[in-house]
């Protein structure tokens, strides 16, 4: 998948009014992917991605292994995108539904093996039901 159809998933998927507000929420939530998982696993993720994209897998707190909750990690994808939280998690769930397109079936398992049960809706893509403690 190519750096523009990403971002052109993200906005339509999203409703999103501009390619620039899908590169914000796209950032935002892919930036905060990389500080929840350890080791290498931002780097392998980047791997499979167009250069625009996997940049925001490789920032210097990437792989930190940062715990936190997904209540957390959506408030921080919040902060991040500028945007109520119930936009940051409907725009994370876009991302991530379209971040399971673009990379292979075992870097996905591979992320996901890292993340608590918790976050396991956060894969279930944009449609699927999600309960969140605010």
């Amino acid at each position: 998948m190519q750096h523009d159809e990403f971002i052109g998933q993200v906005q339509n998927r999203a409703r999103l009014s501009s390619r620039g507000d899908a590169e914000v929420a796209t950032r935002a939530t892919l930036e905060t992917l990389a500080e929840r998982l350890a080791g290498n696993e931002p780097l392998n993720a980047a791997s499979q991605l167009p250069k625009g994209i996997a940049a925001y897998l490789q920032h210097e707190y990437a792989g930190a292994g940062a715990r936190f909750s997904l209540n957390e990690f959506f408030e921080r994808i919040s902060q991040r995108e500028s945007v109520e939280l119930p936009q940051a998690i409907y725009h994370a769930r876009v991302v991530m539904e379209v971040l399971n397109e673009a990379l292979s079936v075992g870097e996905i398992n591979d992320i996901r093996a890292q993340l608590p049960s918790e976050y396991d809706p956060l894969f279930e893509g944009s449609q699927g039901k999600m309960h969140v403690n605010t």
